[in-house]
């Protein structure tokens, strides 16, 4: 070692300690906040700091923070001043059950969140790379919207995010959560995502906010009256999932990404678990009616079914009739869509439609076989539906299910009419099997209307039109209704009893998970909208 080499490391050494001691203070400076009076606020709101959110997203000691120095550049109206580290913004990655998981998270204590030049650059850089990466993106949204001091810079800055949205969207899992203020056009964003949970009273969503409504429509309602997670999760189903606070909530992010690939190129991640696959199901003849005209809940069925009981819900507040669920058979991920006859007879009507189209597209993005539970009546008639569009809404569902290449199985427990039926994965629109309980009634509709139209003018002139409508009926249903009409000419794959049901599920999603289906050359489809 020469003498120039023993100076450098005589004299470096306690200065790299000092400044190794600077930057951490500095660090733990930016991870507290502006100042102890802004955390004491969000905590008064019942709302956690950015980094207390991402401790509890991701495993115990996993999240590494970029760009947590980062400073804004404007000038104007005081900014110049005010040039807090981190600009708002919190990213990084770490694992969720083990896995690599992205994630930005707005700090409301800085600039109430509100999204910058810099702020967004920081966005649009941890969205690279969660896409570069082929890894869920996770959003953290606490924010005020566009910083009105930054101009169009900032705007510009949402339109950087919205296209990345797009760009990501069916290649990775995006999933926003609302645990603030989302106003403006920062509502898009999540809006273009696959998922949203929102927290109860802290969190809103609205493009104009209650004063807007009120110097315009003359409207007064409230923050959470316009744009609630209640309100989302029930009227508008902008919202997916809602939740009392935000422990909870981020619990169940990290259960849905347990259930989610990593990208599309990858598989569900399979778990294995005690629950044989040979159970029989024996208590499925006890939790549905042979009756097709007496209501039951359709999620007794998903839960003796799936493994352990064990399923998460989507949408579960918004269009009952129809149900949308995540859950495991024989440990593999698999997506559940079943009509609901416990609400509206589980007819397909407008919203349901959407909201089954868009899980349907949803899991087929990211390779999560289907299995479709039918007990449908048909359409909800009426002028309301049809003047709103069920038919290009129906034709979503339609397009979702031909469109969608994962594994797919349908499974008739009772009634299946008309076009619903057909929507609903039949067997003619790709299903890649179809079976059906000994009680199933697939027809164009159920018997008694089938009777009025086809004998109408005979019934008319008998003698004794209720006895002879009877008559009818029961020939109709003899000849073109009984369970094993289908299944005789190829459109059911096979009847089986309701106690082989699991058996028979998890068999043949096993069978199919080497499926490999070609797409045809093109840019994209036209999805009915």
């Amino acid at each position: 070692m020469t003498i120039l080499d023993d100076l450098t490391v005589t004299h470096a050494a306690p200065d790299l300690r000092r400044a190794a001691d600077e930057l951490r203070r500095l660090k733990e400076e930016v991870s507290r906040g502006p100042d102890p009076e802004a955390t004491r606020r969000q905590h008064a709101k019942n709302k956690l700091t950015a980094h207390e959110r991402l401790e509890l997203l991701f495993d115990p000691d996993t999240f590494t923070e970029i760009e947590p120095l980062r400073r804004h550049r404007a000038v104007g109206f005081g900014l110049e001043d005010r040039k807090p580290h981190g600009d708002g913004v919190v990213i990084g990655w770490g694992l969720v059950h083990g896995r690599t998981v992205f994630a930005y998270a707005h700090d409301f204590r800085v600039f109430a969140g509100a999204l910058g030049e810099a702020h967004a650059a920081k966005v649009h850089k941890v969205m690279d790379l969660a896409e570069a990466a082929g890894a869920p993106l996770v959003s953290l949204n606490d924010g005020a919207g566009a910083r009105i001091q930054e101009g169009v810079t900032a705007l510009a800055g949402y339109g950087g995010i919205f296209r990345r949205n797009v760009a990501a969207s069916g290649v990775i899992p995006q999933i926003s959560v609302m645990l603030g203020p989302c106003a403006g056009g920062a509502a898009y964003s999540p809006a273009l995502t696959d998922f949203v949970f929102m927290v109860r009273e802290t969190a809103q969503m609205f493009i104009t906010g209650p004063d807007v409504v009120q110097a315009v429509t003359g409207e007064k309602i409230t923050h959470n009256g316009l744009g609630g997670a209640d309100v989302h999760a029930t009227a508008s189903g902008v919202c997916h999932f809602a939740y009392d606070d935000e422990a909870e909530c981020l619990e169940d992010v990290r259960f849905l990404l347990s259930l989610l690939p990593s990208n599309n190129r990858e598989m569900p991640p399979p778990v294995p678990g005690d629950d044989s696959p040979d159970r029989r199901t024996d208590a499925l003849a006890d939790l549905v009616p042979a009756d097709p005209g007496r209501s039951y809940d359709i999620r007794g069925v998903i839960e003796e079914i799936v493994d352990d009981g064990e399923y998460f819900e989507v949408h579960e507040g918004w269009a009952r009739n129809v149900v949308c669920a995540l859950a495991r058979l024989d440990g593999h991920p698999v997506g559940i869509v079943a009509n609901q006859p416990a609400s509206l007879a589980g007819v397909l009507d407008i919203h349901a439609s959407e909201k089954a189209a868009r899980f349907v597209s949803t899991c087929d993005a990211f390779n999560i076989p289907l299995v479709t539970l039918v007990d449908v009546p048909g359409f909800l008639p009426g002028v309301d539906q049809e003047h709103n569009g069920i038919i290009r809404h129906g034709a979503k569902l339609l397009y979702a299910y031909c469109n969608a290449t994962v594994p797919r199985i349908s499974l008739v427990l009772r009634k299946a009419y008309g076009g619903a039926y057909i929507v609903m994965d039949s067997r003619s629109i790709g299903a890649d099997l179809s079976f059906a309980w000994p009680t199933n009634e697939i027809a164009v509709m159920g018997a008694e209307g089938a009777a009025n139209v086809i004998f109408r003018r005979e019934i008319a002139a008998s003698d004794d039109p209720e006895a002879l409508r009877a008559q009818r009926i029961q020939e109709y249903k003899s000849e073109l209704m009984h369970p094993y009409y289908a299944a005789e000419r190829g459109l059911v794959d096979d009847v089986i009893e309701p106690g082989e049901t699991r058996r028979v599920l998890i068999r043949s999603l096993a069978m199919l998970r080497a499926k490999k289906a070609e797409v045809p050359a093109r840019k994209h489809g036209n999805v009915p909208t």
